[in-house]
This record gives C-alpha cells, structure tokens and sequence, in this order.
C-alpha cells in the first residue's frame, strides 16, 4: 500500500509542485496519475522513490514513512520505468536486465534464470534478444527491456514515467495490452504518470485527475471519473466524448439482453468478456443492428444505451 498523506512539494524558487495531496493506493493496484502538464504528475510519483522529496506531508510505503527509509535501498526496492527507457547502450540486453539483482549480490545462475524468464515474459526470447545491444533494438524492444529490468527483483512497487509515449501508436497499443495482462496476473503496486487519458482508462484500476496547481481533483476508477466527473475541470480533461471512452471499461450486461431469434445466426457475434465499445463497433457494421453474445441473448443499440446509462447511475 502507498500512502501520500497532505503532500506538499515547493521548490527554491518558489514553485509549489504539488499542493496538500491525500490518496491512498491499495496494494496490488494499478494508480494512473493524469493531468496537465506541470500539474505536478511526474514529482508526485518520484517523491514514492524519494528521487524528490516532499516539502511537507508524509509517504508511506508498506507502513514505514520514506523518510525513514535509506533511499538507495528504498530505491532499490522498487521499479522504475521512465519514457527514455536508459538503458546501457555499451552493455548486452542480458546485463541491463540483471542490473538491480548484480547490484544486490545475487547468484549467477539465479541472475541467469530470472533474466531469461522476465525476457521470455515481455516477448523477447532471450536466446534471439540475450545478447544485442540496445542499439540493435526497435523502440518496442528496448521499453520491453526497460519493463523487464525493473521488474527484475520483483518488486512489490512498480513507478512508470511515460513508459510508452516514444513508441509509435501501433506498438504503444500493443504494449498497453500486454502491461495490462501483466499487471492483471501480478500483485505489484503500479503508479503510471500519462497524459493520455485513454492509456489511463485502458490501464489503470484508478485515475488520479490533477489540477493545474498541483491539487488532486479526483481519484476515482477509470468508470466513476468518466461516468462521473468530480469537477468541471476533470469533466474538461476528459473530454466531451468521454461516454464512448466509457463504453471501452463497460462489461456487458445479461439483463439487456434480448433473446435470440432464428434469424441472428447471421448477425455478428462476441464473447460475454467483450467490451461495449466492441459490441457498438459490431451493431454499427450489422445490417440488422443486433450483436448475438455468444449462446446468452442478444445487444441492439437500446440495450447499449440502458447499459451506460445503468453504469453511470451506478458510478
């Protein structure tokens, strides 16, 4: 669990960073933190690693305030994934990875076996991969290796700076995917700074929307912020078409169901895990305007709407 209690951060010349901010992240969870920029994102999450420190107010991971802490060792006990990716250009896939683990004293052979197993997790086989250098990798590639090195000792706290916003549109989308599938089979704590709100939506089991002045407006899940927007200002941030961004963290409801009729054997089908925003895409290129969900019944567009419309009350 991270804790960030009446947070306050003001630097020499007089900027204020952040101002009094309170939220808890439980353990286990995924925290996106949006905003402007300069609102304060990027020195919120470094005040967790204490890579800043807070003026005033408190950080508590795992029950022990930061300051406290050693913050080499604290450091090194969490993950951190940044934008650039820094890696090591003059060093092997392999030795970047196994950075944190050489620096702990771990043994070959469990460098070597950790390293080659968190490879073949992002998607990079190590024996393809294991030796190149950085230079010899896509931008893809090397934030694969980037995810992978932080989460080389297995941390229970995972910090994430912009990880994908230097990979092209249809890699970040692919990489979204599979952090997703990661973080969902994982119990690491994960705070992400982004500024796009649909990569928080897509990732994040809550979004912390922070103002311009570096106060937090709303910390909600990705359902309330769209389906209830706090403020004016998190309604703004959001977007006007936030309710088709709603339709993509919307599960289909059974009770809108229709029953099936003999003739939706030609209708298009998708599974009960299928998003609104899929059924939607689905009813539109549907000459009958009806979506069969798997063997359950079927989704029309009045069934779409009574759904958003149901999740939204119940924001």
């Amino acid at each position: 669990m991270i804790t960030l209690d009446s947070v306050t951060k003001v630097y020499p010349d007089g900027t204020t960073a952040v101002q009094d901010l309170s939220l808890t992240i439980p353990a286990g969870d995924v925290a996106v933190l949006v905003g402007p920029s300069g609102c304060g994102k990027t020195t919120t999450m470094r005040m967790i690693n204490r890579l800043v420190d807070p003026t005033s107010g408190r950080v508590i991971v795992a029950g022990r305030d930061t300051a406290t802490v050693d913050p080499v060792q604290l450091r090194r006990s969490i993950g951190y994934v940044i934008q650039q990716v820094g890696l090591f250009g003059h060093q092997t896939v392999r030795r970047n990875v196994a950075t944190v683990p050489i620096l702990l004293g771990w043994r070959a052979d469990r460098i070597r076996r950790r390293v080659d197993d968190l490879l073949d997790l992002v998607g990079l086989p190590p024996e393809t991969y294991g030796d190149r250098y950085p230079h010899q990798l896509s931008g893809g590639q090397r934030q694969r290796v980037g995810v992978a090195r932080a989460l080389a000792i297995d941390p229970p706290i995972l910090l994430m700076d912009e990880p994908f916003g230097a990979v092209d549109p249809i890699e970040r989308a692919r990489l979204q995917q599979e952090m997703r599938q990661l973080l969902i089979d994982g119990d690491t704590t994960v705070v992400l700074v982004t500024h796009d709100i649909d990569e928080a939506v897509r990732l994040g089991d809550r979004i912390a929307v922070m103002g311009p002045t570096g106060h937090l407006e709303q910390f909600a899940s990705p359902l309330e912020v769209l389906g209830r927007p706090a403020t004016p200002f998190v309604a703004d941030f959001v977007g006007s078409d936030r309710l088709v961004r709603l339709l993509g963290v919307t599960a289909i409801d059974v009770r809108r169901l229709q029953p099936l009729h003999p003739d939706d054997g030609s209708a298009p089908q998708l599974p009960m895990a299928a998003t609104l925003r899929e059924v939607l895409a689905a009813i539109l290129s549907s000459d009958s305007g009806r979506v069969r969900i798997g063997d359950a019944g079927v989704l029309t567009m009045a069934g779409v709407r009574e759904t958003v419309q149901a999740a939204i009350a119940g924001a």
